[in-house]
């Protein structure tokens, strides 16, 4: 990735109640790189157990058992220890989550562009689902 012409860069914690990830979320995270919507530059499976043993599979380590071996990783290792911690210490036994970095890789073009014109990203803001949810419940309720 080249700093000039780098989209915006998230970190996502998807979270399951189960081991294993659902191969639904899997093929949705497979398609959105297939269509170059998103680059995944780093991406770190934890779970922890029944008994509360924790479980770590880094990107580089075998992902089949997991269900993460379709997906295509470019590793950058962006993911830091103090964000496992946060999500080793929201774990429920028996639950897994994966933390994913993406490029939202659909903008480079235009942060290209940006930055060409002698302009920079000023401020992002990801504003959270419950908030566009209700803003729009209530759209709905005014008309």
């Amino acid at each position: 990735m080249v700093a000039d012409n780098l989209g915006p860069v998230e970190l996502a914690v998807l979270s399951f109640p189960t081991l294993r990830v659902p191969y639904a979320v899997v093929q949705g995270l497979r398609e959105v790189v297939d269509q170059r919507f998103v680059t995944i530059v780093d991406l770190v499976y934890l779970a922890k157990n029944a008994e509360g043993e924790m479980i770590q599979v880094e990107v580089d380590q075998p992902l089949g058992d997991i269900g993460l071996d379709e997906l295509t990783v470019e590793p950058s290792g962006l993911v830091s220890d103090e964000d496992l911690d946060i999500v080793r210490d929201l774990l429920e036994p028996g639950s897994s989550a994966v933390v994913v970095v993406y490029e939202e890789t659909w903008a480079r073009k235009l942060a290209g562009t940006v930055h060409d014109s002698g302009g920079e990203l000023a401020l992002q803001v990801q504003v959270p689902r419950d908030a566009v949810e209700s803003a729009l419940a209530a759209s709905q309720e005014v008309r």
